[in-house]
């Protein structure tokens, strides 16, 4: 019997954690991550350095007027309108945020707290309608209320998606009746 006990007694374990071999890993992945992270905001900076001349966006008139449609939700990015992935970065319309839109007869008044609000001209305003994605966020068919409008001699195409996503038949049957007739009354004015 005392060959086992000596037999027992003699092993020995191997080592569990090889300390320095682990932290080593961590720091490098650690460091890894920063790098890429770094990497994704210098290249968001130099795209908005591209488009840097985009003009300053308007704001909404001391006197807007009557509301014809309230939503709140969330507004998901602008690009450049027909281009679902060329982000818009310049002037705040690459931040993603809470919305408040209010439609009136002299635009559309875009409110987002925490980011830079602005205003859409009625003369600015092409079209509106239900798309399924914008740059970084794809839902299902409908899903969004795609805005296009014209910012100095670019067209945009803004995304929103309400609380409730029954309002966008509203907005677009809305927006695009107004551009209907902002373009017949330009058309008599003529």
């Amino acid at each position: 019997m005392t060959p086992l006990i000596n037999l027992a007694a003699e092993q020995k374990s191997a080592d569990v954690t090889d300390w320095a071999g682990r932290i080593g890993w961590v720091v490098g992945l650690l460091l890894f991550v920063v790098l890429v992270y770094w990497l994704m905001r210098e290249g968001w900076k130099w795209r908005g350095t591209l488009q840097g001349d985009l003009p300053e966006l308007p704001t909404a008139p001391s006197a807007p007027g009557e509301p014809k449609l309230v939503l709140s939700g969330r507004y998901h990015g602008s690009t450049t309108a027909g281009q679902w992935l060329d982000r818009i970065v310049a002037r705040g319309l690459g931040t993603r945020s809470k919305v408040e839109l209010t439609l009136t007869d002299e635009g559309l008044d875009v409110v987002r707290p925490g980011a830079t609000d602005f205003f859409v001209p009625t003369d600015a305003l092409r079209e509106a309608r239900l798309d399924k994605g914008i740059a970084g966020k794809v839902l299902a068919e409908g899903g969004l209320l795609i805005v296009t409008w014209a910012h100095g001699d670019k067209l945009i195409d803004s995304g929103f998606r309400s609380d409730r996503a029954a309002e966008h038949a509203a907005w677009v049957e809305a927006i695009n009746s107004m551009r209907t007739t902002s373009l017949t009354t330009e058309g008599i004015a003529r």
